[in-house]
């Protein structure tokens, strides 16, 4: 299936059909997928938990305003971006080093000069962390949708409850969680868009 066939049948799905797994395997290659988005400096400032159990599915409701589909989705994945993306930079950096696709020397300006932009700018380094874990988030609904499974990004849950709940770090912001897995019946087909003349100036 080509991709804008993927972009274009995928929905927000709000309905799952309960009882329905998805593999280790299969969950580690929606997130490899996932992770071969961009982000500035190529820092790959995310990190996802996997809510599958149903023990962590049921804590995961209770800050998620009792919406249902992070229970019945297979996975609901909590897709954060990461602060401070300067400070791990470099061996982050290390592996398109060894790769050879480009020298020491220009890792050690990219690491100069997000230092310099991120460093003192935490609001930046918020930014960034949100852009970067959308653009994951976008990713990774594409890759399900490939894998014929369905998604639902959704922004209704209690940020700081979730953090403290499944110990994430200072440094990461939950971004969204995504529900994953079999769309049940009942769902609504993908709602109009407006039109591109709306949308779009060309200078």
């Amino acid at each position: 299936m080509n991709i804008q066939t993927l972009i274009e049948q995928r929905i927000s799905c709000n309905y799952f059909a309960a009882g329905q797994a998805l593999s280790d395997a299969q969950v580690a290659e929606l997130i490899r997928l996932a992770t071969l988005a961009p982000s500035a400096y190529n820092s790959q400032n995310w990190r996802f938990v996997a809510v599958r159990s149903a023990a962590a599915k049921a804590r995961l409701l209770q800050h998620a305003y009792g919406q249902e589909k992070v229970q019945q989705a297979a996975v609901t994945f909590i897709v954060c971006g990461r602060l401070a993306p300067h400070t791990d930079l470099h061996a982050t950096l290390q592996a398109t080093v060894d790769a050879g696709i480009f020298d020491a020397g220009l890792q050690a300006t990219l690491v100069h000069y997000a230092t310099e932009g991120y460093g003192n700018n935490p609001q930046l380094q918020r930014d960034e962390a949100i852009r970067s874990a959308s653009l994951a988030a976008m990713t990774l609904m594409l890759a399900a949708e490939g894998m014929g499974l369905a998604s639902c990004p959704m922004i209704g849950f209690d940020e700081a409850a979730v953090a403290q709940e499944f110990g994430l770090g200072a440094d990461d912001i939950p971004v969204m969680l995504l529900p994953v897995g079999v769309a049940a019946s009942g769902n609504w087909p993908q709602k109009p868009r407006k039109p591109v003349a709306a949308v779009l100036e060309m200078v």
